[in-house]
């Protein structure tokens, strides 16, 4: 269930927004009755047909914010000309997307499609063929499905560019000019993302007519709901303390650095009985998308994976995220950590130390404000079945001397090589 994000009692409800009763009422029937800040500042500019600038974190409620304007907005389709578009991505926020929205489309009379890379095109495009209103698609797929003539998007007139940020990480935005290179003038555009300059403000400045700005400020910082812990452990042990870990709760996310070393963990879970499945790059897309569901249903309890699925997904009720490799910066700390703890609810974030890793984490640690200890266990320790219980010692770091500062620069340089 949604629930706002905000500390302030706020009593604004979806029809106050200007939402329309029928969605009101599927919103309602999905248990989604208080807007979250984000959808409280965008959805009147949205229905409007203002083009809207939206900073905002993932798990923010963002897809609504766009999604309810883009389905109340959205005009009967021709065949393999849909009307209205979202761009994402990667394949999993695309059918996650889809999944959120379809229910209120359908409700519409609205059909909605996903058109994405890595499976065959065969179902898009009958899809596209059978003609849809809403297109929900990854840059890539889209630009080769247009190039075969298989859709156009010469009529649509409401375009959403969500996650912008994420596509500019990952080199995708000259595929999002191209796209928006090939949509009539005139059309309304709503941007999504966690951050508004660089390239982003490039691409507003050049597809958005007089934009309105909405920022909701959260979190290039921990969230309060969350509980951090940090474990010293010994490699041999490593993957028992985890798996003990994940025994405790009903559904752990465990974040590795390496495709090869998500399916390492994954099998040593399972020797440990977790029942644990991974996601990767370089999995069929069918095998991702099956272990995305049996961990969302509660199948699998535990989910191994890369940073693929640090940005973007939103899985409910997940009880600790595990950093079994931990990150090498501060921003892959906090996307990662925020697959817990998400809408308000509580959560737990443990982190692995290995002797040698003891400084770089020390190092997330000032960056993030969490002065605890790390403490040394071993896979039979009792408190690891409880570690939400468990309240570690507080540090205080020290300011770092310059020879500090040089002997870890050497560290890294070293690496390098």
């Amino acid at each position: 269930m949604q629930s706002p994000i905000t500390d302030e009692v706020d009593t604004t409800s979806f029809s106050d927004l200007g939402v329309s009763l029928d969605l009101v009422d599927a919103l309602t029937k999905k248990g989604i009755t208080d807007p979250f800040p984000i959808q409280l500042m965008t959805i009147p500019d949205g229905l409007a047909g203002r083009d809207v600038c939206g900073k905002a974190q993932t798990g923010s409620g963002k897809t609504l914010a766009f999604g309810i304007p883009l389905i109340e907005r959205t005009k009967p389709a021709e065949r393999r000309n849909p009307t209205g578009l979202v761009l994402v991505p990667s394949r999993e926020l695309c059918v996650q997307v889809a999944r959120d929205l379809s229910p209120l489309a359908h409700g519409r009379g609205h059909g909605l499609a996903t058109v994405y890379g890595g499976v065959s095109m065969g179902r898009q495009i009958q899809d596209l063929e059978s003609g849809v209103e809403i297109l929900v698609a990854t840059p890539g797929r889209l630009i080769d499905l247009m190039e075969r003539g298989h859709v156009s998007l010469r009529d649509v007139t409401t375009v959403v560019i969500d996650e912008a940020d994420q596509m500019a990480d990952m080199g995708f935005l000259p595929q999002v000019h191209r796209v928006m290179r090939d949509i009539e003038r005139g059309h309304q555009t709503m941007l999504f993302s966690a951050t508004l300059d660089g390239a982003i403000a490039s691409l507003i400045n050049s597809y958005l007519t007089d934009p309105v700005r909405h920022e909701v400020e959260a979190s290039d910082e921990v969230i309060d709901t969350q509980e951090h812990r940090f474990i010293a452990v010994h490699q041999l042990d490593k993957p028992k303390v985890a798996a003990t870990i994940a025994a405790s709760v009903g559904r752990t996310l465990v974040f590795v650095r390496t495709k090869r070393g998500a399916d390492r963990v994954a099998e040593q879970l399972n020797r440990e009985g977790a029942n644990a499945a991974a996601i990767h790059g370089d999995l069929r897309q069918q095998v991702r998308e099956r272990a995305l569901a049996d961990f969302s249903k509660g199948k699998v309890p535990v989910l191994v994976a890369t940073n693929v699925a640090a940005r973007g997904l939103h899985i409910d009720d997940v009880d600790i995220v595990i950093h079994y490799d931990p990150p090498d910066d501060y921003k892959s700390f906090i996307h990662r950590s925020g697959r817990t703890a998400r809408a308000g609810e509580s959560g737990l974030v443990v982190t692995l130390v290995l002797w040698d890793q003891v400084e770089d984490v020390q190092r997330l640690q000032r960056a993030s404000g969490l002065h605890y200890e790390i403490t040394k266990m071993f896979s039979n320790d009792s408190r690891l079945g409880d570690l939400a219980g468990f309240v570690p010692e507080e540090v205080e770091f020290k300011k770092p001397s310059m020879a500090d500062l040089s002997r870890r620069a050497g560290r890294r340089r070293g690496r390098r090589r």
